[in-house]
C-alpha cells in the first residue's frame, strides 16, 4: 500500500482549482457485476411493483403521513402504534451497525436505492446512448454539433421521464397505489396540486441522477462517514492485497516479476477507470469507496489475461492482508447480534400481543360528574381504531370492573373496516360501589358476546359515602 496519504487530503470529484472534476467510470463487466444486475432487477421491480400489492386488502407497504395510514408488509399501523415504528426504526439502526461491522459499505454497493438507480439504470441508459468511458470523454471535449446536441437531447430526455416515473413510484408509497391510479385516470387538471409536487420532486430526482451523481455518496449521505467509526481491522471490505501487488510496475514481455521483487499489480489503472466514485482502492479504505465490486471484476479480467492468479482485489479484511486471518465472530459483533436478537423478539412479541381493535375512552374536558339519586354519572368520548378488513356491527361497551351501566348516545356502534370512530357515552355507578374520589374503571368492548378490548378511565365523585 502506498505511504502518500496526499489523496486523503481532497475528494476525486474536485480539482486543485476546486471544481467539479466529471467521474467517466468505464463499464464494468464480470461476475460479480452480473450479480449485482440481478440483484438490482429484482429491487427495482420490487420498488415499483410495492405499492400495488395487496395483502388481506392491505397495500404492501404504505407511509400515509398526511392521513396518519401506515401499512408494513401489509399489517396496517396507526398513530397509536408509533412506539412499534420508533422500536422498528431502532432495529434498522443496530442492523446496519451490525451489518456494517461485519461487511463494511456492502450495502451502498448493492442495495441503496441511490446506487441502484444511478449505476443500474440511468449509467445503463448513458452507455447504450453515449458509449463507453473513451466516447463519453471525447463526445463531452468536442464541439455543440447535430450529433452531440441530439445524443445529449435524448439523454436528458430518458433520464426526465424516468426520473418521473421513479417520483410516481415514491409518490404511491405515501398516498397509495389506488389513490395514485385514480389521480392519473383523472387526469393533472382534476389533480393540480398533487401534480405540481410530482414535477417537482422529478426535477430533484433528475438533478441527482443526472448531475449531482456520486457526489450523493461522497458528500450529502452520513453512512460514508459513520462506517470510519464502525470498521475495524477485522471488518470485511473490498481491500487491494498490497502484499502482494506492490511494487507496481507495468508488465513487460518475458520479464520474472519475483527475481526483479515485483508485486502482480501492473499499474494499468483500471480498477480506478471503471470506479464511480473515481478512486483507487489501492490506496486502500476511503470514504468515497462504496463496495460496488466493479474493481475486482475488472482486476481479475487483467490477472486472467496476463496469467496471475485472481483476488488482488478481493472481499478481505485487513487482518486477512496483513496476517492471513480469516473472519471470525468477536466479542463485539456478538454483542451487536444479542442486542438485535433481544429487540426482534421484542418487536415480534408487541406485533402478535397488539389487538385488532383498539379503544381510548376519556372523560370529556370540563364536565363535571352528576348525581342522581343513588348513582353518579360522567361523560366520556371514545375512539375505536379498526386495525383490520373486518367491519364490526353493533359492538357492545360494558363496566368490567363495576356494577352499573354504559349508555351510548349514538345507540348502535358500527366500526368499519381500517376506520377510526369516534362517539359519546355516557356511565352511571352506584355510590355505594364508590371507594374514592377518582375510581379507577375497567370497560370492555365486547362483538358477538366475545371481548375483543379493554381500557382503562378514571371515575370522578364525591370524596366520601359511606
Amino acid at each position: 500500500m502506498q505511504e502518500d496519504n496526499n489523496f486523503r487530503d481532497s475528494i476525486a470529484t474536485i480539482d486543485k482549482d476546486g471544481k467539479r472534476n466529471i467521474i467517466y467510470p468505464k463499464k464494468p463487466k464480470g461476475k460479480f457485476t452480473k450479480y449485482r444486475n440481478y440483484v438490482s432487477w429484482v429491487l427495482v421491480a420490487f420498488l415499483f411493483a410495492a405499492p400495488f400489492i395487496k395483502i388481506n386488502g392491505h397495500q404492501f407497504l404504505l407511509f400515509n403521513i398526511i392521513d396518519r395510514k401506515f401499512n408494513v408488509f401489509g399489517q396496517p399501523f396507526w398513530p397509536q402504534d408509533f412506539y412499534l415504528l420508533v422500536l422498528s426504526m431502532l432495529i434498522g439502526v443496530v442492523f446496519i451497525i451490525l451489518f456494517t461491522v461485519i461487511f463494511g459499505r456492502i450495502f451502498c454497493g448493492w442495495l441503496c436505492p441511490q446506487t441502484i438507480f444511478m449505476e443500474m439504470v440511468f449509467r445503463k441508459v448513458e452507455y447504450a446512448i453515449e458509449g463507453d468511458r473513451t466516447k463519453q470523454i471525447k463526445l463531452d471535449k468536442q464541439a455543440w454539433n447535430i450529433g452531440k446536441i441530439g445524443k445529449k437531447s435524448l439523454k436528458w430526455s430518458l433520464f426526465f421521464i424516468i426520473s418521473f416515473l421513479i417520483s410516481n413510484a415514491f409518490l404511491a408509497y405515501f398516498i397509495g397505489g389506488d389513490t395514485l391510479i385514480k389521480h392519473v385516470i383523472e387526469g393533472p387538471i382534476k389533480n393540480l396540486e398533487t401534480f405540481i409536487k410530482l414535477l417537482v420532486f422529478t426535477g430533484i430526482f433528475y438533478l441527482v441522477f443526472a448531475w449531482f451523481r456520486e457526489q450523493v455518496c461522497i458528500i450529502v449521505c452520513p453512512y460514508g462517514r459513520l462506517q470510519g467509526v464502525l470498521l475495524d481491522n477485522k471488518s470485511i471490505n473490498v481491500t487491494y492485497d498490497y502484499k502482494r501487488g506492490e511494487g507496481r510496475q507495468k508488465l513487460s514481455h518475458n520479464e520474472d516479476r519475483k527475481a526483479n521483487e515485483l508485486g502482480d499489480c501492473i499499474d494499468c489503472k483500471l480498477c480506478v477507470q471503471v470506479c464511480p466514485t473515481g478512486i483507487d482502492i489501492r490506496n486502500g479504505t476511503q470514504l468515497e469507496c462504496v463496495n460496488c465490486t466493479a474493481c475486482i471484476d475488472a482486476c481479475d479480467e487483467i490477472m486472467d489475461k496476463v496469467g496471475f492468479e485472481r483476488g488482488l482485489i478481493r472481499y478481505a479484511s485487513e487482518n486477512d492482508i496483513e496476517k492471513g486471518e480469516k473472519f471470525s465472530f468477536n466479542k463485539r459483533i456478538l454483542s451487536y447480534t444479542f442486542i438485535l436478537s433481544i429487540m426482534l423478539i421484542f418487536l415480534v412479541t408487541l406485533i402478535f400481543l397488539r389487538n385488532d381493535v383498539q379503544a381510548n375512552i376519556l372523560r370529556l374536558p370540563g364536565q363535571l360528574y352528576s348525581t342522581q339519586g343513588d348513582s353518579i354519572r360522567n361523560v366520556y368520548t371514545y375512539k375505536l381504531i379498526n386495525k383490520t378488513n373486518n367491519t364490526y356491527v353493533d359492538l357492545k361497551v360494558k363496566l368490567i370492573s363495576h356494577k352499573g351501566s354504559i349508555k351510548v348516545i349514538e345507540g348502535k356502534v358500527t366500526l368499519e373496516k381500517n376506520k377510526l370512530h369516534e362517539g359519546t357515552l355516557f356511565i352511571k355507578i352506584a355510590k355505594k360501589d364508590m371507594h374514592s374520589s377518582k375510581e379507577k374503571l375497567k370497560i370492555g368492548i365486547y362483538f358477538n358476546n366475545e371481548l375483543i378490548e379493554t381500557d382503562k378511565t378514571n371515575f370522578p365523585g364525591p370524596i366520601q359515602f359511606k
